[in-house]
């Protein structure tokens, strides 16, 4: 079986400099740690981490803590969270990714001016969550075409778009479309500036994963059923590949993924271990 490995899975700079920085904690004078959400999205990781005492926690649980080092994901936070665990006197460590820093203070900043921020993003997601407690006036999450064309404020207030970090470049890239036209077209909309704050790391990962899938038979997607960058790699899969399939571990491979299949594609998503994706790709070497 020949199997392709796209170079850029796994883990993405912010998730292994996140991860690390908690390991490194383990069993010093920060203890105990709790971290404010699953540091990554992905169950190994998490479980592996539970078993060497740190706790998974969330924002509502700060307040019943007795000391200890509460360490703040790499999707980042709202400002509410730090003056809350600063309020209880609490230790933290924030390993927030530097490109999500620098989205709250672009929000932050073009807030404060008075313009209407859009977010390109999952309202679900904790990183859209955390950008949204960076603005210091209204904002609006726009997560599809439909929100897209619904959006509609009065021409004379100026708007700035962002995008979460690990949004679909090419959907980001649609909804944008759309806003444009609505100001060029309708001139209905202001808008002052558009960034695209998709993480390099994401968009490559994204491009090389579409290029895979359209030359293979079999494409697999590794990673928490939770990441919501290993969705994405799913959704663009694909589209380019009908054989494709979103897996955790090997466990979940099957034999009726690999029928008539000579040539296999493997991706994972930045929250993925490369322990397991080695995992994957011998077991799909040695087993089909």
């Amino acid at each position: 079986m020949n199997v392709k490995v796209a170079e850029t899975a796994g883990f993405c700079f912010g998730v292994q400099r996140a991860v690390d920085r908690v390991y490194e904690l383990i069993g010093s004078d920060a203890a105990p740690i709790y971290t404010l959400g699953p540091i990554i999205h992905n169950e190994e990781v998490v479980s592996d981490l539970e078993k060497k005492g740190v706790a998974v926690i969330c924002e509502k649980d700060l307040g019943s803590l007795k000391g200890g080092t509460v360490v703040i994901r790499s999707h980042g936070v709202g400002r509410r969270v730090y003056n809350t665990i600063k309020k209880y006197g609490l230790g933290y460590v924030d390993v927030t990714c530097p490109f999500v820093l620098k989205i709250h203070k672009i929000v932050e900043r073009e807030s404060s001016r008075g313009a209407h921020i859009v977010i390109i993003g999952d309202p679900g997601h904790p990183e859209v969550q955390g950008i949204c407690g960076w603005c210091q006036g209204p904002y609006t999450v726009i997560k599809n075409a439909e929100d897209a064309e619904k959006f509609n404020i009065s021409p004379e207030k100026e708007v700035c778009v962002v995008s979460q970090t690990t949004f679909n470049y090419n959907k980001f890239q649609e909804l944008v479309e759309i806003l444009r036209k609505k100001s060029y077209d309708n001139n209905v909309l202001n808008i002052l500036n558009i960034l695209n704050t998709i993480c390099n790391a994401t968009e490559e990962r994204q491009k090389e994963a579409k290029a895979i899938a359209g030359e293979v038979d079999t494409m697999l997607v590794v990673g928490g059923r939770h990441s919501s960058n290993t969705q994405k790699l799913f959704e663009i899969c694909k589209k380019e590949c009908g054989n494709t399939y979103y897996i955790q571990t090997p466990v979940d491979l099957d034999s009726e993924m690999f029928q008539c299949s000579s040539c296999v594609g493997i991706t994972a998503g930045a929250s993925t271990p490369k322990k397991i994706i080695e995992e994957v790709q011998e077991h799909v070497r040695v087993k089909f």
